[in-house]
């Protein structure tokens, strides 16, 4: 394999350091940063790195997590598309964050990057990428949408012009909660099982994804920061966060592969927004924002 699994570890640490470091400029507070280790024994073996800031100015709570762990066996939410490979020995590594904004009219933004390198004996290793980036807003703007999904399609251009209509329609495809037949938001891309570019290529694309994610989402957060909210906004904001919760638990590939390899906890549950509300058939008065969200913004539609 020409491309080795420690590069990608290094470039992955770079990415999150340029995150974190973004992250405080715009908030004016620091993270914690939680280095770990899984000791010789555990189900993983490996490191990581977690940064988390909490109680912000700007943001609730906002976790960047690295992580490079080894394993004896792909656990079967990493093999449903791939059997060949149920059983084999792995290398996974990623980058995954989730920032929930303190004002309601900045959205929730969440991304990941990340390889997988299966092993099976007596062959050459396997690899493939996933990863992404979608926008959750409790209030819609149609200024704020185009943006960022512009800011998706053109990191994905050039690797050909199929790539943000196809990683688009997953995504939407991807973060629905069935359940309510509802999406999680506005959308951007997500890919998974990827490696059709041939690995260095492929880890190109995954590099180009990385690098969007802050020039598509920091311009958002400065137009929306400083907008007067109160006591309204932010009990829908945290009737909203409920959905994120449920669908992190119930449908996310990411949160099920790290609890069934025996992953770190604390650490894959970074995702959840600090508060959370959850009501019984709660409507929204037509023609209201809230109402707009159902209406506009979360039904699956083009942005460009």
């Amino acid at each position: 394999m020409a491309l080795r699994p420690q590069a990608v570890g290094d470039w992955l640490r770079g990415l999150q350091a340029r995150i974190v470091e973004a992250v405080e400029s715009a908030d004016g507070g620091r993270a914690v940063r939680d280095a770990w280790h899984k000791a010789p024994g555990e189900a993983l073996q490996g490191e990581g790195l977690t940064c988390i800031l909490e109680g912000g100015e700007l943001f609730e709570r906002a976790g960047c997590g690295f992580s490079q762990v080894r394993g004896p066996r792909l656990p079967p939410s990493a093999t449903q598309h791939r059997p060949e490979l149920a059983g084999a020995p792995f290398e996974a590594m990623g980058v995954s964050l989730v920032f929930h904004p303190r004002n309601p009219f900045v959205p929730t933004v969440h991304m990941n990057v990340r390889m997988i390198a299966a092993l099976p004996a007596g062959t050459e290793p396997v690899c493939w990428f996933g990863g992404g980036m979608d926008l959750t807003p409790y209030y819609g703007f149609e200024e704020d949408a185009v943006h960022f999904h512009r800011s998706c399609r053109d990191a994905l251009a050039p690797f050909g012009d199929d790539k943000y209509p196809r990683f688009k329609a997953w995504c939407d495809e991807y973060f629905c909660l069935k359940h309510r037949g509802e999406q999680r938001g506005i959308g951007g891309i997500f890919f998974d099982d990827f490696s059709e570019l041939g690995v260095e290529r492929s880890f190109g694309m995954l590099q180009a994804v990385g690098d969007a994610f802050l020039p598509a989402y920091l311009p958002i957060v400065a137009r929306r920061r400083a907008l007067p909210w109160g006591p309204r906004e932010r009990d829908f904001q945290l009737y909203r966060r409920g959905r994120y919760v449920e669908f992190n638990l119930v449908w996310d590939r990411g949160t099920h592969f790290g609890l069934q390899s025996g992953g770190r906890t604390e650490s894959i549950l970074l995702s959840m927004p600090p508060q959370a509300n959850w009501a019984y058939r709660r409507e929204e008065a037509p023609g209201t924002p809230e109402a707009r969200l159902y209406t506009d913004f979360l039904p699956r539609r083009e942005w460009l």
